[in-house]
């Protein structure tokens, strides 16, 4: 078990988050910051995943969503696809079948060891109504199982002011193509 964070890991891990937060209201404009302190001292174990989040690139930020009842939500809110997530194939499976030129991970499980999960189709779109993100880069999304199975995975970008949904073998990787995550308290 990873040991906690430092009360000064933790301090400025909350400045940044705040700043970010005072920063970007339009995505959490029903949101107030006392109400993330609360939630974040209730689940004090998610400090470590919000650090991960930053680490990595994701500039983690509150979202608004539908659907989210008494939810707050973290996402990567960085301009582009998170540095620090790119360049993976899509899941264990596809890392396993490809015989060449293996990236370092995939998607599915470094989300799952950052404590995230990747952003639906849906909660990717929600997102774009938030800011314009992934203009010059794309991300994975979770995969419907039928489409997984036969070999593909999803991922979308924003381009002409409209959010696109494309397929890919899922084995696959790009040096422009990552994952964004989510965590929900």
């Amino acid at each position: 078990m990873e040991k906690p964070l430092s009360s000064d890991e933790v301090e400025t891990l909350l400045a940044t988050l705040k700043s970010r937060f005072d920063r970007h209201k339009s995505r959490h404009e029903k949101i107030t910051w006392k109400q993330v302190e609360q939630k974040l001292a209730e689940q004090e174990m998610h400090f470590r995943t919000l650090l991960e989040m930053e680490r990595t690139g994701g500039e983690p930020d509150i979202i608004t969503m539908e659907n989210a009842g008494n939810q707050i939500i973290f996402a990567d809110c960085s301009a582009e696809s998170p540095k620090g997530h790119r360049s993976l194939c899509y899941d264990r499976e596809a890392l396993d079948t490809r015989k060449e030129n293996k990236p370092a991970g995939n998607a599915v499980d470094m989300a799952a060891e950052m404590g995230v999960e990747l952003m639906s189709e849906e909660q990717y779109r929600a997102l774009q109504k938030l800011g314009h993100f992934d203009q010059k880069t794309s991300s994975w999304i979770k995969t419907p199982d039928a489409i997984r199975k036969l070999g593909g995975a999803l991922f979308c970008d924003y381009r002409y002011d409209t959010v696109f949904v494309y397929h890919n073998g899922a084995q696959s990787y790009y040096g422009s193509r990552g994952f964004r995550g989510l965590l929900k308290l």
